[in-house]
């Protein structure tokens, strides 16, 4: 036996396009959540690399709602946001926070902004002052780019003074 030859266009019509989007087996359907997760990823992936932080050996990994981080940051406040960061995605519900860091400081409170609240009102609320709000802004950014800019549900670094 060897290489046999036939008309492409001539035959069954088995393998068109339409008959292929018919077909979800369990393999197909394992693949395009396999491929659907891999672009997730890569998303996610896009919103740490926009913070501007260096992260040596950044990892993700995605399973159902819950991300994954790993990597080596110098701070810890470049650690917590990047975790905010992740968190603040719409369909992410938890973070697991595998970041080490090499120049280790106090942990910063975490705060969800509940309906009404403002920076000020959070300010008040932790420091004692509604000027001081400036202090949380800075502390969130780059995901904060408007100090008005801040919605129910959206958590939050709170340094500790």
């Amino acid at each position: 036996m060897g290489l046999f030859e036939f008309l492409r266009k001539a035959g069954s019509k088995a393998l068109t396009k339409k008959n292929a989007k018919t077909v979800k087996t369990k393999e197909i359907k394992k693949l395009e959540e396999e491929i659907l997760n891999k672009q997730k990823l890569i998303l996610l992936k896009g919103v740490v690399d926009s913070l501007g932080i260096k992260v040596k050996n950044l990892a993700l990994d995605l399973n159902g709602d819950k991300v994954t981080v790993y990597g080596q940051t110098k701070t810890q406040e470049n650690k917590e946001k990047i975790v905010l960061a992740l968190g603040n995605v719409s369909g992410i519900g938890r973070v697991d926070d595998r970041i080490s860091v090499t120049n280790p400081q106090p942990e910063a409170q975490f705060y969800t902004v509940k309906r009404g609240d403002s920076l000020s009102k959070i300010s008040k609320k932790y420091y004692g002052s509604a000027k001081k709000y400036k202090i949380i802004f800075e502390a969130n950014r780059p995901m904060l780019k408007d100090p008005n800019l801040i919605y129910p549900g959206q958590v939050l670094r709170i340094p500790a003074l």
